[in-house]
């Protein structure tokens, strides 16, 4: 996904709309992120409603993938103001 959306945003600025292809690019990358974080969340709550002995497990390991899925959004966002 991230590299579409950074195609799209070199692409828009050799057309001339620089600004819009990195707003739909940072757009992408932000749904993606959004989606990302929402299935882990889903599938820990489904986790934990079928093994609530594990929830601490569940729960720790869930933060730690959100928080990879966040720092990797952010990372692309940058990329996206500083290559485009």
């Amino acid at each position: 996904m991230l590299d579409f959306a950074m195609i799209l945003a070199q692409a828009a600025e050799g057309a001339g709309i620089g600004i819009f292809g990195k707003g739909i690019g940072m757009g992408l990358v932000i749904l993606g992120a959004g989606l990302g974080i929402g299935r882990i969340g889903s599938a820990a709550v489904d986790a934990i409603s079928r093994q609530p002995e594990a929830s601490g497990t569940i729960s720790t390991q869930m933060l730690i993938s959100a928080a990879l899925v966040e720092g990797v959004s952010v990372i692309a966002l940058i990329l996206m103001l500083i290559l485009s």
